[in-house]
């Protein structure tokens, strides 16, 4: 599933309810489960690192369709390496 099939996804499955929970509120729900994968990390529960992964990219995704943005043009300043540098891997100092 690339990022244009997820974002698919996510608004034929959710876009309603996204739309009438708003741009704010579906924000808050990305930010708590941001905090649930960094729970995850620290527990270093595999199969809960999955879950949460999985979740923060969804809700990145509905986010990203209500503020109609296209996830897959988003990432692709990343393709040719490092955006600032354009070396792989990047050679900017720390």
């Amino acid at each position: 599933m690339d990022l244009a099939d997820i974002q698919a996804s996510m608004r034929a499955t959710y876009g309603r309810r996204d739309a009438s929970r708003g741009v704010d509120a579906t924000f808050r729900w990305f930010a708590e489960e941001i905090g649930e994968l960094a729970r995850a990390i620290r527990t270093g529960d595999r199969e809960n690192l999955e879950l949460e992964f999985s979740d923060v990219q969804a809700w990145l995704a509905s986010l990203a369709n209500q503020l109609d943005v296209d996830m897959d043009a988003a990432i692709a300043r990343y393709a040719g390496g490092c955006p600032k540098c354009a070396a792989q891997p990047c050679e900017c100092p720390l």
